[in-house]
């Protein structure tokens, strides 16, 4: 099975091209440009050098959320356009999920942190179970770090902490948390695609897909634009 995994949701743009459970190529940056800048050339450039042929890709395995508004929309649209021309299928996989085969078999719990903003935390607790497979304790959402610390201390375990969280977090964890924890090493802590599409094969494998027209993004939370005219409208 061959797919093309995609990942926006941050600041990190990721591309990357797996067959048969087997990491052909990826493309990651990291340098604040926007994806609407760097997405489809990251695709291109990624196609042209290892060779790829899109015609042969079984499915896109895409980060659906949460994430970045913006990111989120432009990755959705990249993953949609290439699906509808190509008549294939899409597998929307959360960021949090994907973030944590980043860690594939490690043990104790996973806690990936994405900065929501206003000290809010994008975020779930997981952990990988005797047959390898994700098990997910607390689901996708958003919470205050404050209280997704206090949650993991009701578990009592060690837990790894990865995600753009965490070096927004990072002091207010060693002050509050009193669990053992620590923090993914640095070319783990971060999206990347190939944890999209090695999750969306095991996804596809369940029958988990939508076609272009269905794909949308998850965003958890209203953006800050909805919330401002919310406020000036008296309404939030």
């Amino acid at each position: 099975m061959k797919i093309l995994g995609i990942d926006s949701s941050g600041n990190v743009g990721s591309v990357a091209y797996v067959s048969d459970g087997v990491v052909i190529s990826e493309y990651t940056l990291n340098n604040k440009k926007t994806h609407s800048q760097t997405l489809l050339p990251m695709i291109d450039d990624m196609v042209k050098k290892a060779e790829i042929n899109l015609d042969e890709i079984d499915a896109i395995a895409i980060s659906q959320g949460p994430g970045s508004f913006t990111g989120l929309r432009i990755g959705s649209a990249t993953a949609k356009g290439i699906a509808y021309v190509k008549d294939i299928p899409i597998v929307p996989v959360y960021t949090t999920e994907a973030l944590c085969y980043n860690l594939y078999g490690e043990s104790g719990l996973i806690c990936p942190i994405m900065d929501a903003r206003r000290g809010q935390v994008y975020t779930g607790i997981f952990n990988f179970s005797e047959d390898g497979s994700l098990e997910t304790l607390l689901e996708t959402t958003a919470l205050s770090i404050e209280e997704l610390l206090e949650k993991l201390a009701e578990f009592n375990q060690q837990v790894t902490f990865l995600g753009d969280g965490v070096d927004v977090f990072k002091d207010k964890i060693k002050e509050l948390l009193k669990t053992p924890y620590k923090f993914a090493f640095g070319n783990n802590r971060l999206q990347r695609a190939s944890s999209v599409a090695l999750y969306g094969e095991i996804l596809f494998e369940k029958g988990i897909k939508q076609d272009a027209a269905s794909h949308a993004p998850i965003y958890l939370r209203m953006s800050q634009a909805e919330r401002e005219r919310l406020e000036k409208e008296g309404k939030a």
